[in-house]
């Protein structure tokens, strides 16, 4: 204390002190003051703001991130959702006819709700199910065709709709690189759960507000009208799955009445059985019989993702999804956001099941610059 009263301002350089704030100052003239008293004693400034951390290298002073989560997560046995195991060709015929295999036919420990690839040898067609922890069998995971209009193009997105659709399965979590389909599968299945299966009483989305690049500032207007640029993502997917004419035939869809015109959108929208929610105020808040979306969840720091994750209430299903490559918060990295940190948290749970997508389905030019980029 006596050291950080007495520490020189005059110690951090005029071309530093303009460019933070007064509080980081302080801190850098303490750590400056620190080396000149203390010259043989190694100190570090731990600190998650990347910004001051550059400041510190720049003049000299060594800091460290904060990595609470380092014992949990290493980038090489980050938990993805998926294996792959060879089975016997007579376990592969039990589990095409009986539906499912004892837990004993693969060698493999499994998570709950862990999905498998299985094949017989590395030439045969392969065969998926999932882990269910609670009748300690492999389930056979069947084809998700048509849910609100959409049918899964690969594995994981089959994969990602069977947890979405399982009603016993309160959290899920969904990773994966741009344009994988992730929050178009996640509203798929809300909507079809809330809109036309009335399983659940509304469908809330909740996104972090985080900007790429320098921010705008404050906005204008109503809470909606400060959250519409935020959500226009969200709006996107949800214009895509409520588009009255098909894009490439022309022709209506047949099989979801409720897909009439985007006037039907915005009464959803009016009548709150789709609503936005802002971060900042979901603390105290009880929210049951709820289909609970939190886009970009790799935004969130783990105490921001605690406070959402215990506002379910009985009846709800909460869904994290984001992109653990590409996090706009400065103080979050790969291994400290909320997302990673509640994916190893959640994944010996069999209330919670967790995929993640691999191949990307927006565009050539997108799936490439996520690979290069």
């Amino acid at each position: 204390i006596k050291t950080i009263k007495n520490a020189s301002f005059e110690l951090v350089p005029d071309v530093v002190k303009n460019s933070i704030n007064g509080l980081d100052t302080a801190l850098l003239a303490f750590m400056l003051e620190l080396k000149k008293q203390h010259k043989r004693k190694q100190h570090i400034l731990i600190t998650r703001d990347i910004n001051l951390r550059i400041q510190c290298d720049a003049l000299g002073i060594q800091s460290e991130n904060y990595r609470i989560a380092d014992e949990l997560v290493h980038s090489d046995k980050r938990y993805g959702g998926v294996s792959r195991s060879f089975l016997s060709k007579d376990n592969i015929n039990m589990l095409y006819q009986m539906g499912q295999v004892p837990k004993e036919a693969i060698e493999a420990e499994p998570y709950p709700n862990e999905f498998f690839v299985l094949k017989s040898d590395e030439q045969s067609s392969s065969a998926i199910a999932r882990y269910d922890h609670d009748k300690k069998n492999f389930i056979r995971v069947g084809d998700n065709k048509n849910i609100f209009g959409l049918t899964p193009r690969n594995k994981e997105q089959n994969f990602a709709l069977d947890l979405l659709l399982d009603k016993n399965i309160n959290l899920v979590s969904l990773t994966g690189p741009a344009g994988t389909g992730k929050t178009l599968i996640t509203l798929a299945a809300g909507c079809k759960q809330t809109i036309n299966d009335k399983y659940y009483e509304r469908m809330i989305i909740i996104k972090p507000i985080q900007p790429v690049g320098k921010d705008l500032g404050f906005l204008p207007g109503s809470l909606d009208e400060k959250l519409a640029p935020w959500i226009s993502p969200i709006k996107d997917n949800l214009n895509f799955l409520f588009r009255t004419p098909d894009s490439k035939t022309g022709n209506s869809n047949k099989n979801n009445h409720h897909k009439q015109d985007n006037h039907y959108l915005s009464l959803l929208f009016e009548k709150k059985v789709i609503e936005i929610e802002a971060v900042a105020f979901i603390r105290g808040r009880s929210i049951p019989n709820a289909y609970i979306i939190i886009d970009e969840a790799q935004n969130l720091s783990m105490h921001e993702l605690k406070t959402i994750i215990t506002r379910a209430g009985e009846g709800s299903k909460i869904i994290l999804t984001g992109d653990v490559e590409q996090i706009d918060h400065p103080q979050l990295d790969i291994n400290t956001n909320g997302l990673t940190y509640a994916i190893e948290k959640f994944k010996n749970h069999s209330i919670a099941g967790h995929v993640s997508l691999i191949k990307g389905e927006r565009s050539a030019l997108a799936t490439l610059a996520a690979e290069i980029l």
